[in-house]
């Protein structure tokens, strides 16, 4: 089969945006954040776009003929998971991500990589925070949300693992 809708879906540092541009380049294939269509890119998690905004720049992007999508998101997400060819579960475990938010804050506060958003200590803090609760209150919901999807569900705790599979080669 040959995918050209796939979802992927994680905790904050779980790898989801080098997956996705990684599948990105080597497919061929656009891929988008999702925290650009949740956020508004004015003020660090305060500028949330209205649902009925961010449910527009959503549908804008199913109704391409092909895309990556990549975000932490899913009670809002249903169409995407409906149209998606592939959903791809990253899993990495809390100290990997833990590590990863940390190395990205210190990447984006000094300039190396591009941030969607004010990078703060508070913001670093939250995210942490969130992070270490993930695998017990969000990470369940998730699997319950995606179970009606197992037949196209790949759960993965690294990306490499993704990366490393020939059905994402072009034929």
């Amino acid at each position: 089969m040959i995918y050209k809708k796939i979802h992927i879906i994680g905790s904050t540092g779980s790898g989801k945006t080098y997956l996705a541009r990684n599948l990105s380049n080597q497919m061929n294939i656009p891929y988008f954040e999702l925290d650009k269509v949740m956020w508004s890119s004015s003020v660090e998690f305060a500028g949330k776009n209205p649902p009925e905004i961010r449910d527009r720049l959503l549908e804008d992007i199913i109704a391409e003929d092909q895309w990556i999508i990549e975000g932490i998101y899913y009670k809002w997400l249903m169409r995407s998971f409906e149209e998606a060819d592939m959903i791809i579960f990253l899993t990495p475990k809390p100290m990997e991500r833990a590590i990863r938010i940390v190395m990205r804050f210190i990447k984006q506060r000094i300039g190396l990589e591009k941030a969607n958003y004010k990078q703060t200590l508070k913001g670093l803090i939250d995210m942490l925070k969130w992070n270490h609760k993930f695998d017990r209150e969000n990470k369940k919901k998730i699997h319950e949300i995606l179970e009606q999807y197992k037949r196209k569900l790949l759960i993965v705790n690294s990306n490499k693992e993704v990366l490393s599979m020939k059905i994402f080669e072009e034929e």
